[in-house]
């Protein structure tokens, strides 16, 4: 098998001329550039709330302040905007409500921040997507999940720009029930997101079909799933699925395997929602042939390949699509900015919403009224050792699955900003 390094350099030139090209755009009209524009504070910050030391710091974590860091460099090499400086803060939620929430108001109030982003937990970005709206300034959910952030519980001032659960246990629940497996059983971890998730594949399983033979909750990181994994693979269920994230994921996973789970073929095994870091460090002997459903694959196209090769040389892995998103967030937050020609929090959200978002993560993208961006997503299946060509060539991409096909009609939203 070929380095990954050999297969950097086979692509990295005609990536490097693709990403140029995706990234840099026409420039806007002069006018919109001029210093002196109206920038609260004279300056732009944004902050990166982010999972530093938890379940989901591989996901999410230092490659999301990384991201973001690259988004403001390929905006302005001078890391400006409307001629006032652009600057980046980052903390550690450590998925705690009242953490998050704290930093949050104190970014907010006293460090003048005029953006957070990532906001890895579901719990912790519903909470700062409350202050966010109290105190008109603007949220955009990379990393959190659950679909109450963009409906029973939207906000005129935040974004849930890369995914949510019903997008995830769709697009995969679909791909399942199309191969005859329709009855399942849950693996669920015990917070927002993963409650979210399983509601939302059970209710669209039942909705095609499918039966739902029983679910167990866990306690997030848990080290020993073993009961767990005995419970749903005593259930009988044709499906086993995860709807935890991060390292559990990882565990359940290695741990199915050691118990002859995954490799006894009686039961499939499906991640509702499976980063690359964690595929990767599944082993491709554990991880192949699931199938998954994600909003960003590095190996997508050029333009993907050029915005991961450039990632990769600083963090020395692949970006994840949570990272991704980070990157994709903050490129058109700051355009937005730049075409609006203030950073007023009402006045950008107009602006993003009017947008076409699409760039070397996010593809045929727009921003819906509910504050859901809504974009591509891909149905992809996890590589044989046989077939993988290098280090972090894991998936193949089986579908792409149009937006409108991917996420949750609007007609079905209860977000209160959608005009029925």
């Amino acid at each position: 098998m070929p380095s990954f390094s050999a297969h950097l350099r086979r692509t990295i030139a005609v990536a490097a001329s693709a990403f140029a090209l995706a990234t840099l755009g026409p420039a806007l009209p002069a006018a919109h550039a001029a210093p002196g524009a109206a920038i609260s504070d004279g300056v732009v910050k944004i902050g990166v709330l982010t999972d530093l030391s938890g379940v989901s710091s591989d996901n999410a974590g230092k490659g999301s302040v990384l991201a973001a860091n690259m988004a403001i460099d390929d905006f302005s090499r001078e890391r400006k905007v409307l001629g006032a400086s652009i600057e980046l803060v980052s903390a550690d939620s450590q998925g705690k409500t009242d953490t998050g929430a704290t930093i949050a108001r104190e970014w907010y109030d006293r460090g003048k921040v005029d953006m957070i982003t990532d906001l890895t937990f579901s719990n912790v970005a519903l909470a700062v997507d409350r202050i966010a709206d109290e105190k008109k300034k603007i949220a955009l959910v990379t990393g959190a999940g659950s679909s109450a952030i963009s409906n029973e519980q939207c906000t005129a001032h935040s974004v849930q720009w890369m995914y949510d659960t019903y997008a995830l246990a769709n697009s995969t629940s679909q791909a399942l029930l199309r191969r005859g497996l329709k009855s399942w059983y849950f693996i669920t971890a015990d917070y927002a997101f993963g409650q979210a998730l399983e509601k939302d594949a059970s209710e669209i399983l039942t909705r095609q079909g499918g039966k739902v033979l029983g679910s167990v909750k866990h306690p997030v990181n848990s080290p020993d799933l073993s009961s767990y994994l005995l419970r749903a693979q005593t259930s009988g269920a044709q499906v086993i699925a995860l709807a935890n994230s991060g390292t559990d994921t990882l565990n359940t996973v290695k741990q199915a395997s050691q118990f002859n789970i995954i490799q006894g073929g009686k039961q499939v095994f499906t991640p509702l929602l499976s980063l690359i870091t964690e595929v990767h460090g599944m082993g491709l002997k554990n991880a192949q042939g699931m199938v998954l459903t994600n909003g960003f694959y590095w190996d997508q196209d050029d333009r993907s390949r050029a915005f991961a090769q450039r990632f990769y040389a600083q963090h020395k892995k692949m970006p994840t699509m949570m990272q991704a998103a980070v990157y994709s967030a903050v490129l058109n937050y700051l355009k937005a900015i730049q075409a609006a020609g203030t950073d007023e929090a009402d006045a950008v959200m107009a602006k993003l919403k009017s947008m076409k978002i699409d760039d070397p993560v996010i593809r045929n993208g727009q921003i819906r009224a509910d504050g859901k961006l809504v974009h591509d997503m891909l149905l992809v299946q996890v590589k044989t050792p046989a077939e993988s060509k290098s280090e972090w060539d894991l998936y193949k991409i089986l579908e792409t699955i149009p937006a409108d096909k991917a996420f949750a009609p609007l007609a079905e939203s209860k977000c209160a900003l959608v005009k029925k």
